[in-house]
């Protein structure tokens, strides 16, 4: 984009936030498609506060601008803010929960949405080899730093899993696929799990996290936009993905996944075993 679309963007996205802060849900509707239209990449996440607020469909995933662009600004603090206003631990009950039911070791893993490196930290001395990739160039940067990784690589997660070949055109398969905190981006599962099965050894492993919301929220549906603009699923939903792609679910515990404005935010931890 131009300096002169940044400058118009900014001003009708920020229009749209003051609109909606007001309760002028109609006219802050009006300027997140104004920004859509300025951006249809949409690297400030219109879409998602559209959906959120019910005046689009929910749709099947969030944007990689907007996700992008959220993570390398925020990655200098993301950490600080994550574990300490948060109060997010999902990486240590993904260790314990593997240490109940598969606790390996492994010979390969792969750190899907992999951040700083806090999930890599947690299951270091389970993990021979451990690969991370991160839709946020900033984010692997420091990932990089905590040297926990084998491998490091700057992709989309569910590209990722579908694409990835090494330079002699192997597609590498992995014992462990770990996703702590990338579900919430992702709305419809069926991609990210039948790829997720696609890399995994016989008897590989695949554990992550997911958000939720009351039956009366969900409305019935697989998954929706929640309040806080990510995503949030029924647990049936990603009980019936697991299973038609081959998975047997070893746990699927209620978790409280991190504060939010000083409340819980409720979710399950997945472990499951691909056949």
């Amino acid at each position: 984009m131009s300096e002169f679309d940044e400058e118009a963007l900014a001003e009708v996205y920020n229009r749209g936030l003051e609109l909606e802060k007001a309760g002028d849900l109609k006219a802050a509707a009006e300027a997140y498609c104004q920004a859509l239209e300025l951006d249809p990449e949409d690297h400030c996440g219109a879409s998602i506060r559209l959906a959120a607020m019910g005046a689009v469909a929910t749709p099947e995933r969030m944007p990689d601008a907007y996700v992008a662009t959220l993570f390398d600004q925020h990655a200098d603090v993301f950490e600080a803010i994550l574990v300490d206003q948060l109060e997010y631990c999902v990486p240590l009950l993904l260790r314990e929960q593997l240490r109940k039911h598969a606790p390996g070791p492994y010979a390969t893993s792969l750190d899907l949405g992999c951040g700083t490196g806090l999930t890599g930290e947690a299951l270091a001395d389970r993990c021979d080899a451990m690969t991370g990739v991160d839709l946020s160039e900033r984010i692997i940067e420091i990932a990089f730093d905590r040297d926990v990784y084998e491998d490091l690589y700057v992709g989309e997660a569910v590209a990722f899993l579908e694409e990835f070949e090494e330079e002699d055109g192997s597609r590498p398969t992995y014992d462990l696929i770990a996703a702590t905190d990338v579900m919430p981006y992702l709305g419809r599962l069926e991609p990210a799990i039948a790829a997720a099965a696609a890399r995994l050894n016989p008897g590989g492993v695949f554990g992550f996290s997911t958000e939720t919301l009351p039956d009366d929220a969900l409305a019935g549906q697989p998954y929706v936009v929640g309040p806080k603009r990510r995503f949030a699923h029924a647990e049936g939903y990603v009980r019936e993905v697991l299973s038609a792609n081959g998975f047997a679910i070893l746990a699927m515990d209620p978790i409280t996944v991190r504060l939010e404005d000083g409340e819980p935010v409720p979710g399950h931890l997945v472990l499951a075993r691909r056949a």
